[in-house]
C-alpha cells in the first residue's frame, strides 16, 4: 500500500481519535446512566449556571433537538432543573440539582480517566502541546464551545 492510498490527513486522524475517545467515554459513562450529550449538558450547566439548552447545543455543535432530548432526560432524572429566563419568555435557564452536582463530579472523573487512558502513549509535554493546539483551533473555529471556560 502506498502512502497516497492511506488517508493520513490531519482531519482524518482527528476524526479517528475523536471517534475512539467518544466511543470509550460513551461506554464508560453508562456507569452513571449518561449519554455523551447528557454528560456535556451537565458539565456545561456546572460551568455556566443558568445557561439555556439552545446555548449548550451551540457550544456542543449538535442540534437543538438532540440537546433538548438530552436535557429533558436530565430534568426527568432530577439532575437538572429549569427556571424561567428573567427577560425571555421563550428561554429556560438550567441549573444543576444537588444530585446533578454529585453525578457530574463522578462523570467528570470518568472522563478524566478515559482521557488519561487514551492519551497514555504520549509524554506530558506532548499532551500539553496537543491541548494548546486543539484549544487554539476550537477557539478560532467554535469559540462558543469555550464560553465560560479557561484554557485549563
Amino acid at each position: 500500500m502506498t502512502d497516497a492510498a492511506f488517508p493520513t490527513t490531519t482531519g482524518y486522524l482527528a476524526w479517528q481519535f475523536s471517534q475512539l475517545i467518544a466511543g470509550r467515554l460513551e461506554r464508560a459513562l453508562r456507569a452513571e446512566d449518561l449519554t455523551l450529550a447528557q454528560h456535556n449538558a451537565l458539565q456545561q450547566v456546572l460551568w455556566t449556571p443558568g445557561v439555556s439548552a439552545a446555548e449548550i447545543a451551540r457550544r456542543s455543535s449538535i442540534t437543538a433537538q438532540s440537546m433538548g432530548a438530552a436535557v429533558n432526560g436530565l430534568v426527568e432524572r432530577g439532575l437538572l432543573r429549569r427556571e424561567p429566563h428573567p427577560t425571555s419568555r421563550r428561554s429556560m435557564r438550567l441549573f444543576a440539582t444537588a444530585e446533578g452536582h454529585t453525578t457530574a463530579a463522578r462523570a467528570a472523573s470518568i472522563a478524566r480517566r478515559v482521557e488519561g487512558e487514551t492519551t497514555s502513549p504520549l509524554s506530558s509535554d506532548d499532551k500539553d502541546t496537543i491541548h494548546r493546539l486543539l484549544y487554539r483551533l476550537v477557539e478560532e473555529l467554535n469559540p462558543d464551545a469555550l464560553a465560560g471556560r479557561s484554557s485549563d
